[in-house]
This record gives C-alpha cells, sequence and structure tokens, in this order.
C-alpha cells in the first residue's frame, strides 16, 4: 500500500495503520485521523461532497508532508490519502496515520500533517446543499512560505 494516494476508492484506515504500524517493531504509539463528510456547513445541510484534484501535484504534496514531518520528527512515519470524487454524508475523506517509538511524536506529527494538507494540497471541495452549491476555498499556501510551515508546527505541538 503506499504511503501517500490521492483515489476516488474508499479510504481504509484499518487497513493502512496495519500496514505502516505492522513493519517496525519500534512502535510504541499509533495517531490517526480521519476527516469526515459532515450532514451540515455554517447552517446549511450537506447533500454531498465532491472532491477534485490536480492529482500529480496533489500526490507530491502529500510526500512533501511526510519528508517534513519526518524531519522534524525522525522516528514517525507516516501515511496520508485523500479521496476524490463524489463523498457521502459520513465518509472519510483524508486518513492520516503516523507510527512513532513515543506518543507525543506521533500525535504531533498526525496533526501536522493535516494542517499541512489543508495548507498546501491542491484538492478542492464542491459542497452541495439544500438550495444549492459553493466552492470552498481550498490549499492557499506557498509550500516553501516558512511561516506556513511554522503555524502548522506550532499548532501541532500546542
Amino acid at each position: 500500500m503506499a504511503l501517500v494516494a490521492v483515489t476516488r476508492d474508499k479510504l481504509n484506515i484499518d487497513a493502512l495503520t496495519s500496514e505502516l504500524a505492522g513493519h517496525a517493531t519500534g512502535d510504541g504509539a499509533v495517531a490517526t485521523f480521519a476527516g469526515l463528510v459532515r450532514n451540515s456547513n455554517q447552517g446549511r445541510a450537506v447533500h454531498f461532497l465532491e472532491y477534485e484534484a490536480y492529482e500529480p501535484l496533489a500526490v507530491r504534496a502529500l510526500a512533501r508532508i511526510l519528508d517534513e514531518a519526518r524531519d522534524l520528527w525522525p522516528g514517525a512515519r507516516l501515511a496520508v490519502h485523500h479521496r476524490i470524487g463524489r463523498l457521502e454524508i459520513g465518509e472519510s475523506s483524508v486518513v492520516i496515520v503516523a507510527a512513532s517509538p513515543h506518543r507525543g511524536d506521533a500525535f504531533s506529527a498526525c496533526r501536522y500533517a493535516i494542517e499541512r494538507v489543508k495548507q498546501i494540497v491542491p484538492i478542492w471541495k464542491h459542497e452541495h446543499f439544500e438550495g444549492g452549491d459553493v466552492w470552498l476555498e481550498g490549499a492557499t499556501a506557498d509550500p516553501e512560505d516558512e511561516a506556513a510551515k511554522q503555524n502548522a508546527y506550532r499548532i501541532a505541538c500546542a
């Protein structure tokens, strides 16, 4: 299983966790994150979401995030998968798994990864709700922007 993926297939956090955490006996902790499609947003009843991506660039951005996290938490190993296409209420849009010898590093690396996904990965969300639809602003930070990276790190380590 790939460590990074942009896919139309349903995400399986259990399989990704088993794949990542099953290969290193030094793991003392695994932290996971699953972003789910909510049934409401800004007071509107959401029917479903559609995600679009420029896939080659999105995969490169996800790989970059894993490299950044490894630099910050050298013992941590991560995997990030993001869905595209139509997603129904309750489905996972993004899953992140971080394995590490220590729980603090696993939690921080996992949190850092989702913050960076929101900042730099070119995936756009089209929300369909009762009475209409709207494109929601996606990633806008320059991947090289040190201030954005520092902000993600600050949030991850809070």
